[in-house]
């Protein structure tokens, strides 16, 4: 059964896509929200890392979903500031930069207050400022730049994985020789400044839980300082562009109606098997090599290898296939639905995350940071899932728009839209 490509069907469309990317999200999210600072990076890191149970979820996870959700939130985020901009017209540049600014805003309440220091709203708002200028740019030209920043993003990830390893080699030096230069000590203490980030002492394991278990104002105390590093250095050395060159990719997938499910059943099929064969192909690779180089902080951290961004873009472009394809033949009608749903109220739900985590994992409530193992904290992931997709289309039959969503229509238009 094919989908009429009406602007509420292609929004519907949208809407699928982006509740399946904000459940995907949580995957890697319950780990920064529920585990010690290094484990995102690093899967035997703490108490919750070792054992079967957990180097296979650790495997599975990141084969399947590490970058690609968060790929797949971007390209969206890409294609909704096309389509706000198409339909906002002679005030378009004032409201998209009215709407960024509040969304930074967001993202800031979610970080310091929400104590998330993951948060990626902060990223989409700059990156929403800088999408602005190339709105109107044909899909060729939006692709050409896409496929350029891929390269030199992947090259610039080499570069960093091959100066790691030169400060690695200097740390081994020094150790065999106490005596050695002062720029083999130099170089040494970079790699003991990255290392401790991945492979954190028991002291440090001991002083983060303590301050993210202790009282509110202690975990707010710890992810302030945290935030100061990431918005620093990550977000504009690494998240900034790592965003732009998946909301420039989705730009043009809506410029080419690629999002709407208007293409042919066998473009998505296509899309599909290409996508997944090639994310599949690099990301059991990546997992394979970190598993046989002992976790080595430098097989595990993604952003030194070239390879990264060709993996997750091809799960991406897999699961965004499969998504427009159950959306073109009617597959699976009633999770459709509820995934719609949650897309539709996809700012609220990624807050309420983050506001499920607090009370869970901080000192503002339960305080379970560090106290499961990974492989629990899927179960809660799963809990969440459920509850989400019933509570979506829950509010959504009673009210216009999700809760944050509102405000942020209201705040963007003025408090007396409807």
């Amino acid at each position: 059964m094919t989908q009429p490509t009406s602007n509420s069907q292609r929004i519907a469309s949208l809407d699928v896509l982006r509740g399946f990317a904000l459940l995907g999200i949580l995957l890697l999210n319950i780990l920064g929200f529920g585990m010690i600072s290094s484990a995102y990076f690093n899967p035997i890191a703490g108490d919750g890392g070792h054992g079967m149970a957990n180097l296979a979820t650790w495997a599975s996870v990141d084969v399947l979903f590490e970058g690609a959700m968060r790929g797949l939130f971007s390209i969206l985020f890409g294609a909704g500031v096309a389509l706000f901009t198409d339909a906002a017209r002679g005030k378009t540049a004032a409201l998209h930069y009215k709407r960024n600014a509040w969304l930074l805003v967001f993202g800031l309440f979610d970080a310091f207050l929400l104590l998330w220091i993951g948060d990626i709203l902060i990223v989409y708002a700059l990156a929403g400022f800088l999408l602005y200028p190339v709105r109107n740019a044909s899909p060729r030209a939006l692709l050409a730049t896409a496929g350029v920043m891929l390269v030199i993003l992947s090259a610039l990830y080499m570069v960093m994985h091959i100066g790691l390893s030169h400060t690695f080699g200097a740390a081994m030096e020094l150790e065999r020789n106490p005596e050695a230069s002062a720029e083999v000590r130099d170089l040494a203490e970079a790699w003991q400044g990255f290392e401790s980030g991945m492979r954190q002492s028991e002291e440090d394991i001991a002083a983060e839980l303590a301050e993210r278990r202790g009282s509110y104002l202690s975990a707010a105390a710890w992810t302030a300082q945290q935030m100061v590093g990431t918005l620093t250095f990550v977000v504009p050395g690494i998240l900034l562009w790592d965003a732009l060159l998946m909301m420039i990719i989705g730009m043009a997938l809506y410029k080419l109606s690629v999002l709407d499910a208007s293409r042919s059943a066998a473009f998505y099929t296509r899309l599909t098997i290409l996508g997944f064969a090639v994310g599949l192909t690099v990301n059991i690779y990546e997992v394979w090599h970190a598993s046989t180089n002992q976790f080595h902080p430098l097989s595990t951290f993604p952003y030194v290898q070239w390879t990264y961004h060709f993996g997750r873009l091809g799960m991406a472009f897999g699961y965004l296939g499969l998504v427009m394809l159950a959306c073109k033949l009617g597959w699976w009608s009633s999770l459709r639905t509820r995934l719609a749903a949650v897309g539709r109220m996809a700012l609220t739900n990624y807050l309420m995350h983050s506001a499920i985590a607090l009370v869970l994992f901080t000192g503002a409530g339960f305080g379970l940071v560090g106290a499961l193992e990974r492989w629990q904290l899927y179960l809660i992931v799963v809990a969440v899932w459920l509850l989400q997709l019933c509570l979506s289309p829950w509010w959504l039959a009673r009210n216009r728009f999700g809760p944050v969503e509102l405000l942020w229509r209201k705040l963007t238009y003025g408090f007396s839209t409807r």
